[in-house]
């Protein structure tokens, strides 16, 4: 595939950011050791600055946010357990089967609005002790929600179903993707979003800018079994500092920009919500996900997708009629004023010549 046009407005992910020249630097001038024998001094500063920040007892450095989650399901299950999930959730839905495959764990998924979990969804959830039945483990949360639309937890729903989820026996985890988000839009603290839960799984190569890397943090003894999984699972890491120190830049210097994102985000769903044919409710954009929707009569999501793409924007098809478009760090203000007028141009010229899967880009048949 050749390479994007550099004028191309790419809001497909927020992992679509390059490292700044500053980033680089770090990286270029990083201490380095060998990380599986805990010698990479980078990559146990980075550790020790998260452990501090969220108030956590460990951390455990991970290639990847599914590499992440995987490792905190494998520290809190046995095989032939399930855990609870929203049906929207990133661990259920985009990580290639990876609790069934690696761990023996199926994934139990239930309903809620805005892809969040509340009492009245997980009440009654928890399987009996029965031989017949398999073992409910532990509950998954996301914040923020991505397929639920870039929705934060309010911080007393999220105590709330972990309360719930203790007092029961189970251990809480949340996909934190992209939680920086959440803290920066809901204004409570990352030490608040942690302290009712027991694992979390942060990613370095979203919002915060860096080329990848993610990371697991609780207590000393789930990470350790965490750890352990890493080697498992092939994410074995020797002089990972270069991309460590990436990640320590992105805390001390990417997070409270995010609010930059947020508001080139409400923009341009003000925007879209002024193009006849697109369906958004800008209130509902809380962070950096914009998602909207295409008068089916229009067409479809993929084949806007595609016309998008011709006239230089990129937005992703996320089901038959719902796109979503992602700001970033990458991405400024006159960029973003480029992409209703694209839209709405893709419209007025009309789709036909686009071929796309009417159910979208996450189902068939």
């Amino acid at each position: 595939m050749a390479p994007l046009d550099p004028a191309f407005i790419d809001l497909r992910s927020d992992t679509k950011t390059k490292p700044t020249a500053e980033m680089l630097q770090a990286m270029m001038t990083a201490e380095l050791g060998d990380d599986m024998n805990g010698e990479d001094p980078t990559v146990n500063r980075l550790e020790a600055m998260i452990c501090d920040m969220l108030g956590m007892e460990a951390a455990v450095f991970a290639c990847s946010g599914t590499q992440s989650n995987q490792m905190g399901v494998r520290a809190h299950c046995l095989p032939g357990d399930e855990l609870l999930i929203h049906e929207l959730g990133h661990i259920a839905m985009f990580e290639g089967g990876g609790p069934a495959i690696l761990s023996g764990v199926s994934c139990r998924t239930l309903t809620g609005e805005k892809g969040m979990l509340a009492l009245e969804n997980v009440r009654g959830k928890i399987r009996a002790d029965d031989q017949h039945l398999c073992r409910t483990r532990l509950l998954c949360v996301e914040n923020t929600t991505n397929a639920g639309g870039g929705h934060y937890y309010p911080l007393d729903q999220l105590t709330e179903i972990c309360d719930w989820a203790h007092e029961n026996g189970l251990k809480t985890h949340m996909d934190g993707a992209r939680v920086f988000n959440a803290t920066i839009a809901a204004g409570y603290s990352i030490a608040e979003v942690c302290k009712p839960l027991d694992t979390i799984s942060i990613c370095f190569s979203k919002g915060l800018g860096c080329p990848m890397g993610s990371i697991l943090a609780g207590p000393k003894e789930e990470i350790a079994k965490a750890r352990r999984s890493r080697k498992v699972f092939g994410g074995a890491l020797r002089q990972a500092g270069i991309v460590a120190a990436a990640c320590i830049y992105a805390l001390e210097n990417n997070i409270e920009r995010l609010q930059e994102d947020h508001d080139n985000a409400r923009f341009l769903a003000e925007q879209l919500s002024q193009i006849e044919g697109i369906s958004i409710n800008p209130a509902e954009t809380e962070t950096n996900l914009v998602f909207f929707d295409i008068a089916p009569e229009r067409g479809n999501a993929m084949q806007l997708s595609a016309a998008l793409k011709e006239l230089g924007v990129g937005i992703g098809a996320m089901g038959e009629t719902r796109l979503r478009a992602c700001t970033h760090l990458d991405i400024t203000r006159e960029q973003i004023e480029q992409v209703a007028p694209a839209i709405q141009k893709a419209l007025q010229q009309g789709l036909e010549k686009y071929k796309g899967i009417a159910t979208g880009p996450y189902a068939r048949g």
